[in-house]
């Protein structure tokens, strides 16, 4: 694992070129590497959600604005300002040099923090601006944390570590939220500033272990093609070449991140609609589990050397997971299943395909395909058309219908949403299955 000197990496490890831990890093065994990579962009990417999702554990019972509920004004609030934020890294995250990522993460969140104790301070209705401020900068963070990581051998046991960060961290924020409102009193309005202060700590940590990351060796570019930032041009020409795939793919992701949103967004109102409630861990439990399973599911995809056979498996464990989700559905309908069960089978439903998109799709798309490209483009792509359709849903909910049942409106749309993706994956293995050629490259082992 010996480090590149290759100056299109822009250099990656210039902030720690001389640090013990870099040059340790760049020596060392792949499962030692491995660790280390997914302690720190875990605990990077768990502490931004400390900044970004504690005020969905509040309820605003009875609080309506503009006519509309207090809550979905917040939640799509911070979602347009995250879904704009999603555009700019498009542009920003994929073309960023390595050196300035660290910085940037602290940069960002500190944004973030700020735009909650302004949240506290100013009147209702109109700290909901303070939302859309908070949501700006936080959109940015994932594509940074995930540039350490992309184009090596492990990339999708890294990946998978850092996705489980974002299954367990929003149910364990909310946790947090709630312990502060229900044991401690804190005001609605002012607990997600203090639950921010709580991470303020652990965060600068992880972002320093981040820093110390070395760029992908000489062998990881053999195996997964070389990374560099990519300017519109570059983005443009590269949209051309594949433009039919990644038409179904983006329309898959924009369809899971609708559902993935209405599930972890309304959280406390499903599980109250449950008839689960008071119980501020179970955000905490039922992700877990969630995390566990898809965690173990999608760093197996890492084991698979060929990326022709890891990117179509790919798209098999997204028909995987839209089964998963319809069967939840089913049982819970038919009350065969507990609220525990339903929600934890719902989420790995979910998830399974969310983060294979994060882990293995992209990553294994542009390995195949042997070009020279970055997977922030993509990620971000996906993201912001994500978000953007996740917030014309609110919108259309809130101008169409006055239902409140949260349970009945998640398990409707993710069966429409299992139904209609199933059929787009099954089309894009049959497109894929042709275009992408079968020969690979084959490692030097003494690089």
């Amino acid at each position: 694992m010996a480090m590149t000197t290759d100056a299109s990496l822009d250099g990656q490890a210039t902030i720690a070129r001389d640090s013990l831990i870099t040059r340790w890093l760049s020596g060392t065994n792949p499962t030692a590497f491995s660790i280390y990579c997914i302690v720190a962009a875990f605990g990077t990417y768990f502490c931004m959600y400390a900044f970004r999702k504690p005020f969905t554990a509040a309820t605003y019972d009875g609080m309506i604005a503009f006519g509309v509920g207090y809550k979905t004004i917040l939640i799509t609030s911070q979602v347009a300002g995250y879904t704009l934020s999603k555009f700019v890294g498009i542009k920003v995250v994929s073309e960023m040099p390595a050196r300035y990522r660290a910085i940037s993460i602290v940069a960002l969140i500190a944004i973030a923090e700020f735009a909650l104790l302004l949240f506290a301070v100013t009147p209702v209705p109109w700290n909901f601006v303070w939302l859309f401020v908070n949501g700006l900068p936080l959109g940015m963070v994932f594509g940074l944390v995930l540039g350490f990581l992309e184009g090596r051998a492990v990339t999708e046991a890294l990946s998978a570590g850092l996705c489980a960060s974002f299954i367990l961290s929003s149910g364990f924020v909310k946790s947090v939220g709630r312990t502060l409102i229900e044991s401690h009193g804190v005001d609605t309005f002012w607990m997600p500033a203090m639950t921010g202060l709580f991470f303020v700590g652990p965060l600068l940590l992880f972002v320093w272990m981040l820093s110390q990351i070395p760029a992908p060796s000489a062998t990881d570019e053999q195996l997964r093609s070389k990374r560099s930032p990519m300017n519109g041009e570059q983005r443009l020409a590269y949209w051309r070449r594949h433009a039919f795939g990644l038409t179904g793919l983006l329309s898959i992701y924009v369809l899971l991140t609708v559902i993935r949103s209405l599930r972890d967004d309304f959280a406390i109102e499903i599980w109250s609609e449950l008839g689960v409630e008071n119980e501020p861990t179970v955000f905490a439990r039922s992700e877990f589990w969630v995390m566990i399973g898809v965690v173990v599911i999608s760093g197996l995809t890492s084991l698979i050397r060929n990326n022709r056979t890891a990117f179509l498996s790919a798209l098999g464990l997204l028909v995987a997971g839209f089964v998963i989700v319809v069967a939840s559905v089913v049982g819970q309908t038919y009350g065969q299943l507990s609220p525990m069960a339903f929600m934890v089978l719902l989420g790995l439903g979910m998830y399974i395909p969310y983060v294979a998109f994060h882990t293995t799709v992209f990553e294994r798309m542009i390995a195949a395909l042997r070009e020279t490209g970055t997977i922030g483009y993509l990620m971000y792509l996906a993201d912001a058309l994500g978000y953007l359709g996740y917030v014309g849903v609110m919108f259309y909910r809130n101008s169409v219908t006055s239902d409140h049942n949260f349970l009945s409106l998640m398990n409707r749309t993710s069966v429409v949403v299992a139904a209609l993706a199933s059929v787009i994956t099954i089309f894009l293995c049959m497109h894929y299955t042709t275009k992408i050629p079968r020969s690979e490259p084959i490692a030097d082992e003494n690089n």
